[in-house]
């Protein structure tokens, strides 16, 4: 997405490199090796705290479009904004740099015991609505159920910050780290809940539901399946025929909503594959698909030295994905429905965990470990260190 920042943040001046002038030329004694003085290291940019940017052209601005784009009454966006708070904690929270984990590290957090339980006693509660969100829209129910337990723990943990508050303190006062590297990027957050933002005033106008009362994530994401404005706007479903989209307290509109937006937007396929061991041969080169997106015919792989270890139609379209296993190096065979996942969150790692979390919830947990068996290249052993005489 594109956006023209409507605020200019300053930078502090840079500190300048310091450099000596060479000596005179001496003709005896032979010089003595120049010393280099190390140039000192640039002083931080310090980010510009959000109570000192001036935000009202932007907020005048943005009053303005979202009115003409909505057909909302400009003075009700003024007054509900004039009530919406910045809040430390959410720039706080976005300001957290990611921590990028391994795979060994990163399952554990997901996939443990009593998330495997909860989605076994979250389908069983809650059969009819996935058997019929599965029978319209052909996502398996255990996939839906994992979306919603690695999302809010079962409805459990939908968040707590008012979500009028999240996004306004996004749109407008987006973390800035001073960095020039970065501003491209943080500009393109900002636009992003800025319209976020507009399009949470359209979801009210369309639902009926009062905004200044929706708890959600620091993101300003909601309900079961924690949904940004936009997305409930786009797929969110009225399962039970009642004539709303609750996906704060209807689990209905909630499980089918999780299913469209698997279909519509993930585009999943009915009964497709997600994701199977890659087998590869002892003298394959190193692969990792820089882009799963851009997928080929499996049987390419072959000649690279890696075959389906499951049966598949001629052709299917495929990608080969490596992970950092407990056990050693894994190489995994990934198909249209593992995109599918990725398009509700973009990381592998989640995708991997929500897909094996599906499978031990359905009881399929003694597959997941062969697989996980047969898509690993064991670490070497640890030699013994030895005993001095």
């Amino acid at each position: 997405m594109t956006f023209r920042a409507a605020l200019l943040i300053p930078l502090a001046a840079l500190s300048a490199c310091a450099t000596q002038a060479p000596p005179s030329p001496q003709t005896a004694p032979p010089p003595a090796a120049t010393q280099v003085t190390p140039a000192p290291t640039p002083t931080p940019v310090a980010p510009i705290p959000p109570q000192l940017r001036d935000i009202s052209a932007a907020r005048a601005d943005f009053v303005r479009l979202t009115a003409a784009k909505y057909d909302i009454d400009p003075a009700y966006i003024e007054s509900v904004l004039a009530k919406a708070q910045t809040r430390d904690g959410i720039i706080a929270a976005m300001s957290r740099p990611a921590e990028a984990k391994p795979w060994r590290d990163y399952r554990p957090i997901f996939i443990t015991q009593g998330r495997i339980d909860g989605g076994k006693a979250f389908m069983a509660k809650n059969r009819d609505a996935l058997a019929r969100a599965e029978a319209r829209f052909g996502v398996p129910a255990e996939i839906i159920t994992a979306i919603i337990g690695v999302e809010t723990s079962y409805g459990g943990n939908k968040g707590s910050y008012p979500v009028i508050d999240a996004l306004y303190t996004l749109a407008f006062n987006y973390p800035r780290t001073g960095d020039p590297a970065k501003v491209a990027r943080e500009n393109q957050r900002e636009a992003f809940f800025r319209d976020e933002l507009g399009q949470f005033f359209a979801l009210g106008k369309e639902t009926g539901m009062d905004i200044t009362q929706l708890k959600g994530s620091y993101a300003g994401a909601m309900g079961w399946g924690q949904f940004m404005p936009s997305s409930y706007r786009q797929y969110a479903v009225d399962g039970n025929d009642d004539g709303k989209r609750d996906l704060f307290d209807n689990i209905d509109d909630v499980t089918e909503s999780v299913a469209n937006y698997f279909s519509k937007k993930g585009g999943w396929k009915r009964g497709g594959p997600v994701m199977a061991p890659a087998l590869r041969d002892p003298s394959a080169a190193d692969y990792n698909a820089k882009d799963i997106d851009v997928m080929q015919p499996f049987e390419s792989f072959a000649p690279m030295g890696y075959r389906a270890s499951v049966p598949l139609v001629a052709a299917t379209p495929a990608q080969i994905m490596r992970l950092d296993g407990a056990g050693g190096t894994e190489y995994w065979m990934v198909f249209d429905n593992f995109r599918a996942i990725t398009k509700y969150n973009t990381s592998r790692l989640y995708a991997t965990a929500v897909y094996q979390l599906a499978e031990s919830i359905a009881g399929r947990d003694a597959q997941v470990a062969q697989q996980t068996q047969q898509a690993t290249v064991p670490l070497p052993p640890v030699q013994a260190e030895a005993t001095p005489p």
